[in-house]
């Protein structure tokens, strides 16, 4: 007796869905030939992607600020660890790394996290935690603690389901799993009830932006966002829906649905929106940010970018090169090719924030 049946041959259901997707797929994508077509389509689509992404059933409260730390690092950072509300029964925790001599003109950026870094403490640089410290060397992923060394206040947040936001505390006490996320969990939670995970992610960001208001500190009618990879994909996305982010650092997130997400079926279930191929693919949505500008930073050998690459990745570039030779804002968008695989790189760093920050009236 053999332990399995033998297969000779199997039968996916992947050709079938990549048929589907070409026929049914990116059916809002702009179509016009003008400035005007393109803002009456930019307002239609930023409202049909906040419906997609379930933000109407997101419920707003009090943000309850409270500070729970606050410490100056040896190289006279500041670091401050906040939670604020993000709805009536939903905390988010963050990092506030304050530069000296920060003031009402100093710019800040919002800095989420991506995938396998524990949340917050790998963006914020708090190397005393071994494993964490591991990942910042792997990615470059203390991209907060970068920006605050560079003169700009990081707020570096746990996205739900990371950190201090998992589901179940004795998630966050053993390796690997404590670097991970519940990124399944909570859309088998949210998807049902039309509210898909990214969703959650962005209404929390747009949360941190309220707070950072209300707060009335440093510039914070600028703020910018800035994320790798996971990060990435929650920067574009809530650039794309707050149009008072005022300048957009995407790395290590950007490239068609079709190959990346599609055919690479196995990435997170956050990336994952109900519909949302449908009626957009990458670029379309990264032209709402447009004529604000977004610099995108890609890998070339980054297995991300699907099967074809950088031609997969340049694609979708050029369709946002369209939107902003529109709206005469082509010097706004800024895309840098790095040599590697998925990584943050940050050899440009200070002088793409300054290109960016430049252009958003900094």
């Amino acid at each position: 007796m053999t332990e399995l049946p033998p297969i000779a041959q199997n039968y996916p259901t992947l050709p079938t869905l990549l048929r589907k997707y070409d026929r049914y797929a990116r059916g809002m994508r702009f179509t016009g030939e003008d400035r005007e077509a393109f803002l009456f389509w930019q307002r239609a689509a930023r409202e049909k992607l906040s419906c997609l992404l379930g933000l109407e059933k997101m419920e707003a409260c009090p943000l309850e600020p409270e500070c729970a730390e606050s410490v100056t690092l040896p190289d006279g950072i500041r670091r401050e660890r906040w939670t604020i509300r993000t709805e009536p029964d939903v905390t988010m925790p963050f990092y506030l790394l304050i530069p000296p001599g920060a003031d009402r003109t100093t710019r800040i950026f919002l800095c989420p996290p991506g995938h396998g870094g524990a949340g917050k403490y790998s963006v914020a640089g708090l190397r005393e935690f071994s494993a964490v410290a591991e990942r910042i060397d792997s990615y470059n992923y203390d991209y907060g603690m970068q920006l605050a060394r560079l003169g700009y206040v990081a707020l570096c947040p746990d996205c739900r389901g990371f950190g201090e936001r998992r589901e179940e505390p004795g998630d966050t006490r053993t390796l690997p799993g404590a670097l991970t996320g519940d990124c399944l969990r909570l859309a088998r939670m949210g998807e049902p009830l039309g509210i898909p995970v990214l969703g959650m992610l962005v209404w929390d960001l747009m949360r941190a932006v309220d707070y950072l208001a209300q707060r009335g500190q440093w510039d914070y009618n600028k703020p910018g966002c800035l994320g790798f990879s996971g990060g990435g994909m929650q920067t574009l996305f809530l650039s794309a829906t707050d149009e008072r982010i005022s300048c957009s650092f995407v790395s290590g997130y950007f490239y068609g649905y079709r190959d990346s997400l599609l055919r690479q079926s196995w990435n997170c279930s956050c990336n994952y929106v109900p519909h949302l191929w449908e009626y957009f693919d990458m670029g379309d949505i990264a032209s709402l940010i447009a004529p604000r500008p977004l610099l995108i930073q890609s890998c070339r050998e980054d297995r991300q970018n699907g099967p074809r690459g950088l031609e997969n990745v340049l694609e979708q570039v050029t369709v946002v090169k369209s939107a902003c030779s529109l709206l005469g804002a082509e010097d706004r968008l800024i895309h840098e090719i790095c040599e590697g695989g998925h990584r943050f790189h940050r050899e440009h760093l200070q002088e793409n924030l300054k290109r960016l920050t430049k252009y958003s009236g900094g």
